[in-house]
């Protein structure tokens, strides 16, 4: 069952919707024209996460769905929880799971992150995957629109939040991925440990092969023992501007994995 306010849903042909498809048109994603849209964070977020057979997975912060989507697509086993604030982009969410047929795995809660409990999802899940707002609080040139701003600055949940609503969704050796400015790597880092989520797996990203890493990629473990693995770096585009092969496989299906 779907809790909390349900905003009506747009029809499919809606001028405030976009349509954007993955996987030779198997999932297809409606985003707002305006406010908030998924950047390739998300992308590569979805590319990271390494999911086990029938698994719990709980999305922080969800948007409009994408990441659950498209791991849902991937991983027909998996069952899903996507966590969201905002009652637009909830609803938003709620219609994408609709229409790729996926009500019976993935299901949109529109709550505060810090109100959750393992009442929700009756019992830990085996991962908790976030792309968190990036900006620290009120810092910075905050987007006059409200709708990204919440999902880029840290003004309704911090850094340290997302990390303790995570520990407490988390099983015991429960999993969590996520993204994050390369910069603040040691915020992420230190908040991590902190609530006993060791980082186990790092994986910086880079723009372009000659250019510093902006993001990185990081997997922790809910009571992990110390001991960190360094991925090679990903880069995400090459000299002329498009994708590396890398990237562009992540918007494909691979084999073995199907809807």
């Amino acid at each position: 069952m779907m809790a909390g306010h349900q905003q009506p849903v747009l029809p499919p042909d809606s001028a405030d919707l976009t349509r954007d498809t993955f996987y030779n048109g198997r999932l297809v994603i409606c985003q707002h024209r305006a406010g908030y849209r998924f950047s390739i964070d998300s992308i590569l977020l979805a590319g990271f996460v390494r999911p086990g057979k029938e698994e719990r997975l709980m999305d922080l912060g969800c948007g409009c769905g994408v990441i659950s989507l498209m791991l849902a697509c991937r991983f027909p086993a998996l069952r899903f929880y996507g966590v969201e604030i905002q009652p637009a982009l909830a609803s938003l969410a709620r219609k994408n799971v609709i229409e790729n047929k996926m009500g019976d795995r993935v299901q949109i809660i529109e709550s505060d992150m810090n109100a959750l409990s393992q009442q929700i999802s009756k019992g830990p899940v085996d991962i908790v995957f976030c792309n968190p707002p990036f900006g620290r609080g009120r810092c910075g040139r905050i987007n006059p629109d409200t709708e990204r701003a919440l999902a880029r600055h840290e003004i309704k949940v911090s850094l340290e939040e997302v990390i303790a609503v995570t520990r407490r969704m988390l099983r015991t050796g429960g999993r969590f991925f996520t993204v994050f400015p390369a910069e603040r790597i040691t915020d992420l880092l230190y908040s991590m440990r902190a609530r006993r989520i060791e980082p186990k797996r790092i994986r910086m990203v880079h723009a372009f092969a000659t250019s510093r890493p902006n993001r990185i990629l990081v997997e922790g473990v809910a009571e992990g023992r110390p001991g960190t693995v360094i991925d090679s770096p990903l880069v995400i585009y090459r000299a002329e501007g498009e994708y590396t092969r890398e990237v562009q496989r992540l918007f494909t299906l691979q084999d073995g994995q199907t809807r």
